[in-house]
């Protein structure tokens, strides 16, 4: 699979300097951590399962986690472990590898773990790993000893996605022993952590906080504060650090607006790009764009998705631009070595060799994953021709 194979190859030539690399649920774990974009969520009760993921596919989805914990009924649980089982038999039998995203399996509890690989038998072989619920040390020191014994049983490498959700992480008199004992947890698992996940739903139920559509998480100041501490703990870039995730975006209803759309008019000016941009704030997905772009500058990559109009915007905007890939390669070039500061080739910012390696390096990271866009190639572009598909 690789970003964007969904649309031809001519149209991927004309958009890309660089095209997205294929990758495979084999892949190195630096890649596919970076590469998994927007993870779309769907229930594990869903009666057509298999359908949906080969049809998400189809469109451009390259991860998805199928869910036995919130977004189910208790009552539930039974049916829908079965209901994966059937389903994971039927696109064993139907697809190979190449034509299906990375698949994960969200659990309420560790013993689920091994159980499921084992009721998959073969099958289980599609499966990349667990999405691990309330992550704190105790609760997640049984999850990956869990996924360590499915290891042995199946033979197979299996990735565990800790999200981190727990009241104990959102109170400030625990936090920092909670991300303290994250730390140390998923430190002794590296090699099987994939991703942090953050579950900005759950942190905010702690308070009874709801964010608007015209909001982003960064503008509910205490989840903010969460967001800076988990960075600064977990997501360093001196080698201890972990790929982190951006929250999910909950809103995808049409709704009546309290402020004005902030999705900017200019860089949708062009023939119908216009229309894009009415249909984006009309799905309430310019406060999305907004958070995407935040998530970013924050450190996190890739984002947790509760709907598929949500995945080509995430995709988009993770491709790197020409000017990013530029500043990147030249911070990195060999004879810079020794530091120092130098102009940007666009001649419009300051490139400063030592602190911004890591940057550069991260961005590269993403280049090779994403793709990186032709000089004039922009978001407009990119979603277009995702959405066109």
């Amino acid at each position: 699979m690789r970003h964007f194979g969904h649309i031809s190859a001519v149209d991927r030539a004309g958009l890309f300097l660089q095209e997205p690399c294929e990758f495979t649920v084999d892949s190195p774990a630096p890649l596919l951590s970076v590469a998994l974009g927007a993870t779309l969520y769907s229930p594990a009760t869903r009666p057509r399962l298999a359908d949906d993921v080969l049809k998400r596919a189809a469109r451009g989805v390259v991860s998805m986690v199928l869910c036995l914990e919130d977004s189910i009924d208790d009552s539930e649980v039974d049916g829908a472990e079965a209901n994966l089982v059937t389903h994971f038999a039927d696109l064993d039998a139907r697809a190979t590898g190449a034509d299906l995203p990375l698949l994960f399996i969200r659990v309420r509890e560790p013993e689920q773990i091994p159980d499921l690989v084992r009721r998959l038998g073969p099958a289980s072989r599609l499966l990349s790993g667990f999405v691990l619920p309330k992550f704190t040390a105790e609760r997640g020191a049984l999850f990956l000893e869990a996924l360590t014994e499915a290891e042995r049983a199946s033979g197979r490498r299996l990735f565990a996605m800790p999200v981190l959700e727990s009241p104990e992480l959102m109170h400030r008199e625990t936090r920092a022993d909670t991300l303290t004992g994250v730390a140390d947890t998923v430190d002794k698992y590296r090699d099987r952590v994939l991703a942090l996940r953050l579950g900005v739903t759950d942190l905010c139920s702690a308070y009874g906080l709801r964010r608007a559509p015209d909001m982003t998480a960064y503008d509910v100041r205490i989840i903010a504060a969460v967001i800076a501490d988990v960075v600064n703990v977990l997501g360093r870039a001196d080698g201890t650090g972990f790929t982190i995730t951006g929250p999910v975006w909950e809103y995808f209803p049409v709704q009546e607006r309290m402020f004005k759309p902030q999705l900017r008019r200019s860089p949708f000016l062009e023939g119908e790009a216009e229309g894009l941009r009415t249909a984006l704030i009309e799905h309430d997905l310019d406060g999305l764009l907004r958070e995407i772009a935040l998530d970013r500058a924050n450190g996190l990559q890739g984002k947790t998705c509760i709907h598929p109009s949500h995945v080509m915007p995430v995709h988009a905007l993770s491709v790197v631009s020409h000017e990013e890939f530029s500043d990147a390669q030249d911070i990195l070039r060999p004879e810079r070595g020794g530091g120092g500061v130098l102009r940007s080739a666009y001649t419009n910012k300051m490139n400063e060799v030592k602190p911004h390696r890591a940057w550069a390096e991260r961005t590269l990271r993403r280049a090779e994953a994403f793709g990186v866009a032709r000089e004039n190639v922009g978001f407009v572009d990119l979603l277009s021709a995702g959405l066109a598909e």
